[in-house]
């Protein structure tokens, strides 16, 4: 069995889950999330806890299994508590602002860059070089942390660019000049 998928994933206090066929709908706090899950795999709700359970054997159904336990145990964290992913800015010059929910970057081109927030996504800007993105979908909140990262991914000589907080960016010595 799959040691992921077998667990099961524990309903906090506040968070609603209906099935309904092949569909999964959570409520909570933080919003409500729904989705649509394979035929192969069947979840349950049993006294305070989502039980997910395959057909057969199956490498696919295996793969299936586990990955749909991760899915829900995301949707149940996030109308729960939420998620959260912090960026930080390093460069001369590189800086963030944001208003209305739309993120300003300056970060070396000749223009801003404006980057509008995905439905149910929070932006802050604590400092000029930090972003905090929050939101309840960690599959949005992820993809827009990478839409932010690409505009100026970290550059391995000087380490300049946008990076995940405690990402790590190996340097690379650079050009010497030839010595006689």
């Amino acid at each position: 069995m799959s040691r992921i998928g077998k667990l099961p994933i524990a309903i906090p206090a506040g968070v609603d889950v209906t099935v309904d066929g092949c569909l999964v709908t959570v409520k909570g706090p933080k919003g409500e999330m729904s989705r649509n899950v394979r035929p192969e795999v069947n979840v349950k709700v049993e006294d305070g806890h989502i039980v997910v359970t395959r057909d057969s054997d199956a490498a696919q159904n295996r793969a299936y299994h586990g990955l749909t336990r991760a899915l829900l145990a995301n949707m149940v964290t996030g109308v729960s508590t939420g998620f959260e992913r912090k960026l930080t800015i390093i460069g001369v010059g590189y800086r963030a602002a944001v208003q209305n929910n739309v993120l300003s970057l300056s970060v070396g081109k000749s223009h801003p860059v404006e980057l509008a927030a995905p439905a149910g996504v929070e932006i802050q800007v604590p400092a000029p070089t930090q972003i905090v993105i929050s939101g309840p979908d960690k599959e949005v909140l992820g993809g827009f942390a990478a839409k932010i990262r690409a505009q100026r991914p970290p550059e391995p000589y000087k380490g300049k660019g946008i990076r995940y907080e405690g990402e790590y960016v190996a340097k690379k010595a650079g050009k010497t000049g030839a010595k006689k």
